[in-house]
């Protein structure tokens, strides 16, 4: 049985205070939803300390939104997975679009990341997904694929044993539009046949999450489709009550 899993991406968002409060939240409640359900939050490296100390003795998980591809040396600025590793992560995100866009980061560059990630024990949050124009050419899956295949020629094909899939179309992104639950399904139908045409057995079992502003009044419907198993949820995370919800849509 897959595992699902929700977690919040908070972005650069937040500050000491407001971090602490909304972590105390996340506890006090998300002990009172099922237990059939993952739950995480990957925070700024600046927080990853207060998120260990306050997570650390409850069920909810916690990781970072980055990571270099480099273990150490003259990189001014990055953080490596053997870091985060001071830190118990259990997850980090990479190649979520931002970095795709914002920074710069290839195909080639997030699989270094991902096989970074695992090599120190992390689960890689893995983000795919395509951008407007991409969608209206008719290229979705083409850009998915390559994004996908670029990871299993560096990292292998059964690396995706400890990993999860994020699928987070690029034009659904803080713009308050979402994929329809069957748009939504039908891509991640289609990742999880890129993988079953490697490997079945891996990809049975493989987690693929939604990310593309998920809400508490659209999280049920979407996560209901057959290969939608949970949420990154961006936005919404950052506020308790919000995350809550989602987090009780899927578990319920």
């Amino acid at each position: 049985m897959r595992e699902k899993l929700v977690a919040g991406n908070w972005k650069m968002n937040g500050n000491l205070k407001e971090s602490v409060s909304l972590l105390n939240a996340l506890v006090t409640d998300i002990s009172t939803i099922g237990s059939n359900t993952s739950y995480a939050v990957c925070v700024p490296y600046p927080y990853l300390a207060v998120a260990q100390s306050t997570l650390k003795n409850t069920t909810i998980k916690w990781g970072a939104q980055n990571v270099s591809q480099h273990e150490s040396g003259a990189f001014t600025g990055e953080v490596s997975a053997i870091m985060l590793n001071d830190f118990e992560c259990t997850y980090v995100i990479v190649g979520h679009s931002e970095r795709r866009m914002l920074f710069g980061e290839s195909n080639q560059v997030v699989a270094e990341k991902y096989l970074a990630a695992q090599k120190a024990g992390l689960v890689p949050i893995l983000c795919v997904g395509e951008t407007l124009e991409q969608r209206d050419s008719d290229i979705t899956e083409q850009v998915i694929y390559e994004q996908l295949n670029t990871v299993m020629t560096v990292a292998g094909v059964d690396s995706f044993r400890n990993a999860v899939i994020a699928y987070e179309p690029v034009w659904a992104i803080g713009t308050g539009k979402t994929a329809t639950p069957q748009q939504a399904q039908d891509i991640h139908h289609f990742i999880r046949q890129s993988i079953v045409k490697q490997n079945a057995e891996v990809a049975s079992g493989l987690t693929i999450l939604y990310g593309g502003s998920v809400k508490a009044n659209n999280a049920a419907e979407l996560f209901a489709m057959p290969d939608i198993d949970g949420g990154l949820i961006g936005g919404a995370s950052l506020i308790a009550e919000e995350f809550i919800a989602i987090c009780s849509a899927i578990s319920s």
